[in-house]
């Protein structure tokens, strides 16, 4: 498919064109949703751009663009462009898959070959599907052969060796999901034949290579030489990888392969011959911080970090700080009035030898969340209250003191619980149809106006693919059914066995799990829980919160569970994603989701669907359980070991709001319950709390919610403010 954009007076251009490009939004592909999900960029905000800019293109949530005449064109519109490549055409990483230029004024889409997800549009009862091009991790060019490129999703890599005219899968190099970046390049072996060598990185397993083209050509992991967080044995992420074409004085030809981490601040360079990597530089700034979208000028390899640009000198092996040029990169940057995803900037713009190509720009704005919503739903420190315990009048407002005692301003209450009783009363035809609503069920007028009058923010919780009342509903329609019975499934937890005096088994009784999952790939259900939301929403709440998003992950026949609603061609990342697009275009407030705590700390969505770089740019705010008594009991337990909850509010929020580039408010939940397991039984009081509130305060701050399902909040302290950290 090409699609080609003829050029039209500058008057006309300026007149259409950028007044939609700059009230378009950050998040999503079409202009109405768009418009949506961000504020408007108002015209006085926009910088001169100058003539000595010509050439320069940024990439943008909204397309493609090119400094022309002093004027910023569109070149490339038909949805978000993240990465710029040059070769002997130009190819430009996007939400439509991969695009391929010759001259920026043809534009065709070479993704033939490479997945895409299915994605359930529902409207008005009617359902329809559109192709979404797979998320597309990263794309790289061969430094030998600019024909040679490659690509990955989440889960498969891609080489084509024609310019994209085909792709072909190299497969994965693990079991597990999340890959973050690629690389290219010929790299001599020990028999003296250099050979086409594709290299990858993994949340867990580190660095991976591939030559496909020797025989029975397999991955291969690379981890020796890579920094690991304490107590961990695995490899830590890495960011970025690029290979480099260096000309000895024989005239010979070899590549240089450097690489970065997402979460450590350390440089690595490739040690080929022995299979390891050795660390060159380690930055001393701070431990929160990522090194990114690396590009080599001369001896210097420049980067992007947290809040701006910076570089590492090859040859003394010292960190150099801000380029000269960084102020000028940072105006370039901001042409559009927004910050460019990627950019490239012509050697005449520049006084560098080459081209700079620019990548991760996200990074530089990471102080401000890049979501519609963030005035509203930023900063908000809260409680739950559990079901049953929140009626209006004293009850409830003894949870109100006690969040204003802590500087505490937000409460998340449950108003479809855990068994899919529905919490509040309603008249609401829609809801009740399929609802049952609890003889617990609270007087939700009462309930918001009593918050309201102090001030507190609502939040509520509905529990969506944990559903027991829709589970059972009309002869179990919605519930998730076993493949081998037929029958409606529940997770088995064990087995009570009975033998004979033999030992011979004469019979077993299945003991359950109290979980009852429907269907995440039903529009039924998506329909009922946002009817829900909706009428909360009438009500007064002012945000809204999935919680059990996910699919089922425990039992010892989970293999056996048959998704009945699941269309053609969808997965689970796509069952999500349609759901959370059908309810951001049913809602007008922030949409918050919980996720188990390993999937804001991994670049995996493994067996929940809870992808959270997939899931980022459908909601506004993400809750990670980051509670320690769920991770393993060693987990950043070094010594001091007490410091252990602040070690992982402090690194796990920043690293989720990493994985999330940015897009969302990252607010976790807080531990503030005992639970019987090692560390808790030595650890847990009132200051373990305290720590994990210093965690969060010093990482990404904004925000946090305590989780105490017995509603008891004896060991929670009023916020610590800009209080000095007392350990």
């Amino acid at each position: 498919m090409k699609y080609r954009f003829y050029r039209l007076s500058a008057v006309f251009f300026l007149a259409i064109a950028l007044p939609l490009f700059f009230s378009n939004a950050q998040k999503g592909n079409s202009v109405e949703e768009e418009t949506i999900r961000n504020e408007t960029v108002q015209p006085e905000e926009i910088p001169e751009i100058k003539s000595e800019y010509e050439g320069t293109l940024l990439a943008s949530h909204t397309g493609l663009y090119q400094v022309k005449d002093g004027i910023l064109w569109p070149l490339w519109t038909e949805g978000s462009v993240s990465r710029i490549v040059r070769g002997k055409s130009w190819f430009f990483l996007t939400s439509q898959g991969i695009i391929k230029s010759d001259d920026l004024v043809t534009f065709e889409n070479i993704s033939e070959g490479l997945p895409y997800l299915t994605i359930k549009r529902y409207e008005n009862g009617v359902k329809s599907f559109e192709n979404q091009a797979a998320a597309l991790k990263d794309l790289k060019m061969s430094p030998q052969n600019p024909d040679v490129l490659v690509t990955m999703t989440r889960e498969e890599v891609f080489i084509t060796r024609d310019g994209g005219k085909k792709w072909w899968s190299l497969g994965f190099c693990a079991k597990t999901n999340g890959a973050k970046a690629i690389a290219v390049g010929n790299m001599k072996d020990a028999d003296g034949v250099s050979r086409l060598t594709v290299f990858i990185s993994h949340p867990i397993y580190g660095l991976s290579y591939i030559q496909p083209d020797r025989k029975n050509a397999k991955w291969t992991d690379i981890t020796n030489g890579f920094d690991k967080l304490p107590t961990l044995s695995d490899t830590d992420e890495i960011a970025d990888i690029i290979t480099v074409c260096n000309t000895d004085e024989n005239g010979e030809v070899t590549t240089d392969v450097y690489l970065s981490q997402s979460f450590i601040p350390s440089i690595y360079k490739l040690d080929w011959a022995n299979k390891k990597v050795l660390k060159i530089g380690e930055s001393k700034n701070t431990d929160l911080d990522t090194i990114d979208g690396l590009f080599i000028e001369g001896n210097k390899l420049y980067y992007i970090c947290r809040n701006g640009f910076s570089s590492f000198d090859l040859g003394t092996r010292l960190f150099t700080g801000a380029p000269e040029e960084a102020e000028l990169w940072e105006t370039l940057s901001r042409l559009s009035g927004r910050r460019a995803l990627s950019l490239y900037i012509p050697k005449g713009v520049t006084k560098f030898s080459k081209p700079v190509i620019l990548n991760e720009m996200w990074l530089f704005d990471m102080e401000t969340p890049q979501t519609q919503y963030a005035d509203v739903a930023l900063d908000k420190r809260g409680l739950y209250i559990p079901a049953g315990q929140n009626n209006p009048g004293s009850q409830l407002q003894g949870f109100i003191d006690t969040a204003k005692a802590n500087n505490l301003n937000t409460v998340i209450v449950d108003m479809k619980d855990d068994y899919g009783l529905l919490r509040y009363k309603t008249d609401n035809p829609k809801v009740l149809k399929k609802a049952t609503v609890s003889t617990y069920a609270i007087d939700i007028e009462k309930f918001v106006k009593q918050c309201k009058e102090n001030g507190i923010y609502l939040v509520a919780r509905i529990v969506v693919f944990k559903d027991r009342n829709l589970w059972r509903y009309d002869g179990n329609k919605y519930a998730v059914v076993d493949s081998q019975t037929g029958e409606p499934w529940r997770g088995i937890r064990n087995y009570d066995i009975e033998k004979d005096e033999n030992g011979k088994e004469i019979s077993r009784t299945a003991n359950y799990y109290d979980e009852h999952w429907v269907d995440p790939y039903c529009e039924d259900v998506w329909e009922y829980n946002i009817d829900i939301a909706k009428d909360l929403v009438s009500k007064g709440f002012d945000e809204i919160q999935f919680d059990y998003i996910r699919f089922p992950t425990d039992g010892l026949n989970l293999g056996n569970v048959k998704y009945r609603w699941r269309d053609t061609g969808m997965d689970k990342e796509s069952a999500l994603i349609s759901f959370l697009s059908y309810a951001r275009s049913n809602l007008n407030v922030p949409i918050g989701i919980d996720i188990y705590g390993q999937n804001g700390w991994y670049r995996s969505g493994t067996r929940t669907g809870q992808d959270v770089e997939l899931l980022s740019p459908y909601v506004d705010v993400i809750c990670p359980m980051f509670y320690p008594s769920h991770f393993e009991q060693y987990f950043l337990a070094q010594s001091p070991a007490v410091e252990r909850p602040y070690r992982i509010y402090y690194y796990g929020t920043y690293r989720n709001t990493v994985i999330a580039r940015n897009q969302v408010i990252v607010r976790p939940w807080v531990q503030a319950f005992y639970l019987a397991v090692s560390y808790d039984k030595t650890y847990y009081n009132k200051d373990y709390v305290r720590r994990e509130i210093f965690g969060v305060r010093d990482s990404v701050d904004r925000g946090y919610m305590y989780w105490n399902n017995s509603g008891k909040y004896d060991y929670i302290s009023p916020d610590p403010g800009d209080a000095q950290y007392p350990w």
